[in-house]
């Protein structure tokens, strides 16, 4: 799972009809490491994230179970939003 931050959302008018009617958005993905960002992605969003909040991701099948159909052409799925982080490092 990766923890990231959402920086925006997109539209897609032409796309593969089995996403018709997710929402996507654009995610920072953060280095819980460094606390520095690594890298950005689209995932569709399963949690009602907005534009600033703190997500947890999942990729790849996982991603796919979420949406509950294997078919679904997703390689990311928001899954959660972070309500705090507590952290020693």
């Amino acid at each position: 799972m990766l923890l990231g931050r959402v920086t925006g959302s997109l539209w897609s008018t032409r796309k593969d009809e089995k996403l018709n009617g997710w929402k996507f958005m654009m995610v920072e993905v953060w280095n819980t490491d460094t606390k520095e960002p690594a890298g950005s992605l689209v995932a569709a969003d399963n949690a009602g994230a907005g534009i600033g909040d703190l997500v947890l991701i999942t990729q790849g099948q996982a991603a796919r179970i979420s949406a509950e159909n294997l078919d679904t052409p997703i390689d990311a799925m928001i899954v959660g939003v972070v309500d705090s982080l507590e952290s020693n490092k």
